[in-house]
């Protein structure tokens, strides 16, 4: 029953009451009588009653579509204070509880703001799921890991099929924290560990361990590789010292042993040194000192200091600078060394033909090629020439006195400038290096 319906049969009840009083009163007054009196009292009585119906009608409902609204989501809404009396009190009270339940959403807006933020900040995956078992949460990293694109929430069921990662959501949500499980999700090794939450669900770490275990491998074969590298001459000239020093050869055969144990001893000096320069460059101790480097006479000096090999291999070299800069903006010492190897590396492995030193420039920078007609390289060993003792032919470059570090000190130099390198080659017909060096200023090395 409304109030507007109340309010009417209440005030037609005390117009009866007052006819009825009045008649008990007085019994010489009939009801004839007063009829019209309490016909106009009754309608004055609900024509009051219907002012104040709707006035308080309107108050209730003015409360209503504000409660409404906070329920709805609408933070703005707010009932007058103008009211007095009990209902003012009311929109009073509703006041400060909208004031009251914006303060405590914004606050918890912020906090999930900042939570949602600081796990997005998160290189490791974060994936959190309700005590349903459904996916409420998951940050970048975790889609990535996971290769998920779906929006939340979602069902478990999305994750890639890896029995390591089923069995540590399943243990945790028995409560039970899961210990660190490695497993492969595909081209990558991932850590997986899982625990329960206190109020019900489960939360997923997942850590990328590739890089990592990509480095151990890269270190084990390193010292591996090395000790191998220094092992051969070693033992050459172990062997030979062991035989001069024990046996009387005759002199020429004594010259012969000297020459290789020379041979070998500069080897080794020469792996060693390659290995001090490579450190030096990978621990970034090394910086380049920007100058500006005259490309025609840095290539004119290497061609002089290689015109022998390559004359006894009948290999020409050759230079063609017409569409380079005439200098470039580099660590002088950098850019011979870069130079030097490359064409180094490509007399050895050239047996006919040529080998020419190559540069073309344009508003980015200058390109430093050397392109050879060797015997080219396999399309699945071009992406590793660049790594440290990483040989397509490991017999064929010992003959020819590589020490496999070469080309990974190219990479780190180069790259040191902020350039970088490419390696294009076709079996049978030869191999191509580019080393890329940014145009910069001269100051910005200084």
């Amino acid at each position: 029953m409304t109030i507007r319906t109340k309010l009417h049969l209440h005030s037609l009840g005390v117009v009866a009451a007052v006819i009825a009083s009045i008649v008990l009163l007085d019994s010489r007054v009939s009801l004839a009588d007063l009829f019209r009196p309490a016909l106009i009292a009754a309608s004055v009585a609900l024509l009051l009653s219907e002012l104040v119906a709707r006035e308080l009608a309107g108050r209730v409902r003015e409360l209503r579509d504000v409660s409404v609204a906070l329920v709805q989501g609408d933070l703005t809404a707010r009932p007058p204070l103008s009211s007095s009396g009990e209902f003012g009190e009311l929109a009073t009270a509703v006041h400060r509880l909208s004031e009251h339940l914006v303060s405590r959403i914004t606050a918890l807006r912020a906090e999930d703001a900042l939570l949602a933020a600081l796990i997005e900040s998160l290189d490791e995956g974060v994936v959190a799921m309700d005590p349903r078992g459904l996916v409420v949460r998951i940050n970048s990293a975790a889609r990535e890991l996971l290769g998920i694109s779906r929006d939340l929430p979602f069902p478990p069921e999305q994750f890639p099929r890896v029995p390591a990662l089923q069995a540590a959501i399943d243990l945790a949500f028995r409560g039970t924290v899961s210990s660190p499980a490695e497993a492969p999700i595909g081209s990558r090794v991932i850590s997986i560990t899982a625990r329960p939450l206190p109020v019900g669900g489960v939360v997923i770490a997942l850590f990328d361990l590739t890089q990592i275990r990509r480095l151990e491998t890269i270190r084990r074969d390193f010292v591996a590789n090395a000790s191998h590298e220094l092992r051969t001459p070693l033992t050459v000239i172990g062997g030979f010292a062991e035989t001069l020093a024990d046996d009387d050869p005759e002199p020429e055969l004594r010259r012969q042993f000297a020459s290789t144990i020379k041979s070998q001893a500069a080897r080794m000096q020469q792996i060693v040194d390659d290995l001090l320069d490579l450190s030096r460059l990978e621990s970034g101790t090394w910086q380049p000192k920007i100058s500006s480097v005259d490309l025609s006479v840095v290539a004119a000096d290497i061609v002089a200091t290689y015109a022998a090999a390559a004359k006894a291999k009948s290999v020409s070299l050759d230079v063609d600078l017409k569409e380079a800069r005439p200098a470039i903006s580099a660590d002088p010492t950098a850019v011979r060394q870069v130079i030097s190897n490359l064409v180094d590396n490509a007399v050895r492995h050239t047996t006919q033909g040529s080998v020419c030193i190559l540069a073309i420039s344009d508003s980015e920078g200058t390109w430093i090629r050397v392109r050879d007609t060797g015997q080219g390289i396999r399309a699945e060993h071009v992406s590793r020439v660049f790594e440290r003792f990483y040989r397509v032919d490991s017999g064929r470059a010992r003959q020819t006195g590589g020490t496999g570090l070469g080309l990974a000190i190219v990479k780190h130099l180069v790259e040191t400038h902020g350039g970088h390198v490419l390696a294009e080659s076709e079996v049978g017909k030869g191999t191509t290096i580019s080393a890329f060096f940014p145009e910069r200023s001269i100051d910005a090395g200084e």
